[in-house]
């Protein structure tokens, strides 16, 4: 017995994997971040650009007298809209910069405080203290000016909420006897202080990779359920326009898998009882030649001996007996097209030929019919259901619009099908209508009057016989009036013999 898995139980499955690996890819990317240093996934290069910002400050208060400091540092505070502090590592006194309090969380930072300081490189938690697992009893890294190895740390201080990124730095120049040890700190109200500390961009192509990532996971999974809608629209398609051969893949243990089966399932019986319906009438309408015949030979005999004042009457009698011998022979001719779809032996076939004998059978007096259509023009189709298309189609249109003007044959190739159109310039349809006309005994007249028409199935006849020959049929109204009915058929491979409809090879 094969186990069924739940479409939505499958879904939910797949969510939760993507979740969890994306979360396992970014736990993965933040492990590296901490053993790697405050610049790989941080700030993605902020420890460059702060270290480039602190050497050049470096560099310019190595030059000048200490009582120019605070005009230096003022210098940058107003060229990257921040604020530059400096503090002495050996007492923990403000040396230079705008008069600023220092945070408690900051203040612990400060080697002359004596805190235990965070390893270097590694960022705080941004809770404003050091991290329990840091030794108390280890040195701070001895500063390296003018190089990337100063030690930098970044903190977040509240009420107000500020960021600020401390680098050790060592003050040397001629006024000194020796290296000054100091603080550099950088102060901003917003954690990307302009693209300074925090650079949104690495963010942005891990959450692009991310979406990208979550799409390729997603991508089978969506891919299997289009391609089975898929199918199970083309299957229906397939079963509204009557054919019932197609069938929907049914190896998925889903919910998808079971309506799959019982789309197949419902094909096969529709197809059951459609081709039952059909041999039905067909048999009922054979049985039915029969008594006609006999009723027709009684008439004719009645004729023979009746009198004047009854043969009015057997007049009568005959065209209602003819009446249903046509709709009798129409039966005929509907179950011999639809059950003929599976025994159609197709072949290239000369369409002017066939258009010429389809004029010639239903041309009628005062009824002008053109033909336009090229010698050279074949397609693959059968030559005896093509003819009695063609001839359903001019016949229906000889009747309804015989006397509005003349009615045109053509036929043209299209890449690799060939369009057969008959054309009138009758009144046309409802377009409300023109889905419905194709159908089996429909006919726009709802008294169905003999003097109005057929017994509606001409044009299904049309439709079965193309279909057996693999094309298609459909009808427009044309403007300004007029009903154009359009045949499509694979156009035949080149090089083949054509034959007409009588069957005889044309060179």
């Amino acid at each position: 017995m094969r186990w069924r898995f739940p479409l939505y139980a499958r879904i939910l499955l797949w969510f939760f994997l993507n979740l969890i690996l994306l979360a396992a890819l970014f736990f993965g990317l933040l492990r590296a971040q901490l053993h790697s240093g405050f610049d790989w996934l941080l700030a993605a290069g902020a420890g460059q650009r702060i270290q480039a910002v602190s050497d050049l400050i470096v560099v310019d208060l190595a030059d000048r007298p200490r009582t120019e400091w605070s005009e230096v540092l003022k210098r940058f505070n107003d060229a990257y809209q921040l604020q530059f502090l400096l503090f002495d590592n050996r007492d923990g006194s403000q040396l230079a910069g705008d008069a600023t309090p220092l945070p408690a969380a900051v203040r612990a930072y400060l080697p002359a405080h004596r805190a235990p300081l965070p390893q270097p490189g590694m960022p705080d938690d941004l809770g404003g203290g050091p991290r329990p697992r840091d030794r108390p009893d280890r040195p701070p890294p001895r500063p390296s000016p003018l190089s990337n190895e100063s030690p930098k740390y970044l903190v977040r201080a509240s009420h107000p909420t500020r960021y600020w990124v401390l680098t050790r730095v060592a003050l040397r120049g001629p006024a000194f006897a020796r290296p000054l040890p100091a603080t550099l700190a950088v102060v901003s109200t917003t954690l990307s202080a302009g693209g300074l500390f925090f650079d949104f961009k690495p963010w942005l192509a891990l959450g692009v990779g991310g979406v990208l990532f979550s799409v390729l996971l997603w991508l089978p999974l969506v891919r299997s359920l289009t391609c089975s809608i898929g199918q199970m629209t083309e299957a229906t398609r397939h079963i509204a326009e009557g054919r019932f051969d197609g069938r929907v893949d049914e190896q998925r243990r889903d919910e998808l898998g079971s309506l799959g089966q019982s789309i197949n399932r419902m094909a096969q019986r529709l197809a059951g009882f459609v081709v039952g319906q059909k041999r039905f009438l067909g048999d009922i309408a054979h049985e039915l030649c029969s008594p006609i015949a006999r009723i027709q030979l009684a008439l004719g005999i009645l004729e023979q001996r009746a009198d004047e004042k009854s043969l009015p009457y057997l007049e009568d009698l005959r065209e209602e007996v003819q009446h249903m011998s046509s709709l009798v022979n129409e039966l005929l001719s509907f179950s011999k097209a639809s059950l003929g779809v599976t025994t159609a032996l197709l072949g290239p076939i000369r369409v002017r030929g066939v258009a010429e004998e389809a004029i010639r059978r239903e041309s009628a007096e005062g009824v002008e019919v053109r033909l336009e259509i090229s010698d050279e023009l074949t397609v693959h189709a059968e030559a005896e259901l093509l003819a009695r298309s063609l001839g359903n189609l001019l016949r229906n249109a000889i009747r309804y619009a015989g006397q509005a003007g003349p009615i045109t044959v053509s036929a043209r190739q299209e890449n690799q099908t060939v369009l057969l159109t008959v054309a009138d310039c009758g009144p046309g349809v409802p377009d409300s209508e023109l889905a419905r006309i194709f159908d089996p005994f429909y006919r726009l007249d709802a008294s169905r009057a003999a003097a109005t028409g057929g017994v509606g199935l001409g044009l299904s006849i049309v439709k079965t016989c193309i279909e057996a020959c693999h094309g298609t049929v459909s009808c427009r109204n044309r403007s300004p009036s007029g009903l154009e009915a359009t045949i499509r058929l694979p156009a035949a491979a080149q090089g083949q013999p054509s034959e007409t409809a009588g069957g005889s090879a044309l060179a």
